[in-house]
């Protein structure tokens, strides 16, 4: 494993924002100096996006490459490959904050270097448009979304769509044809 970096709390209003630690963990990261400045942004358009009380949670995004993210597939999901990105929601407790009680925890996405820049030069699209997208993705897997039917989806996608579209970025899923 590489140099392990982190990345301080966002600067935005703590009241509605989760914190977000970046961890690098893999030294192909180091060829992209704004990667935890582009994930930080993401995951506050996110953030401000969802219907969800999230201003003391945290989270933590690992930069990691594809044999580090192999290991996770195949450890948690039972696949043996590499992938772009994972998210581990943290549990929920069941009962209550307290005052003095550690902030909640959100979970924790992965994001694999190299397949997230071969998927990027393959669609020709900028890398940073690309990690916004994965950091997107994982952080709406953390708070509930997800894809495992059509409807489910095409909310997730329309939802991706929107927060990347504030922050510039066209929409990742136009070149895309829809299975009906």
């Amino acid at each position: 494993m590489g140099a392990r970096k982190t990345i301080p709390k966002t600067t935005m209003s703590q009241l509605t924002l989760p914190i977000t630690e970046v961890l690098v963990v893999a030294t192909c990261w180091q060829t992209e100096p704004d990667a935890e400045a582009v994930i930080q942004r993401a995951i506050a358009a996110a953030a401000e996006a969802v219907d969800a009380d999230l201003g003391e949670a945290e989270l933590a995004v690992m930069l990691t490459d594809d044999s580090g993210i192999r290991t996770l597939n195949n450890n948690w999901r039972g696949f043996d490959k590499p992938t772009n990105v994972l998210s581990f929601p943290a549990l929920r407790p069941e009962r209550a904050r307290r005052p003095g009680d550690a902030p909640p925890m959100l979970g924790d996405i992965a994001i694999a270097y190299e397949t997230m820049r071969r998927e990027a030069d393959e669609e020709q699209k900028p890398f940073e448009h690309h990690l916004s997208h994965l950091a997107v993705h994982g952080f709406l897997h953390l708070v509930g979304y997800d894809h495992e039917n059509d409807r489910d989806a095409e909310e997730m996608e329309s939802l991706e769509t929107e927060i990347l579209a504030q922050l510039g970025i066209p929409d990742p899923h136009a070149d895309r044809e829809r299975m009906d």
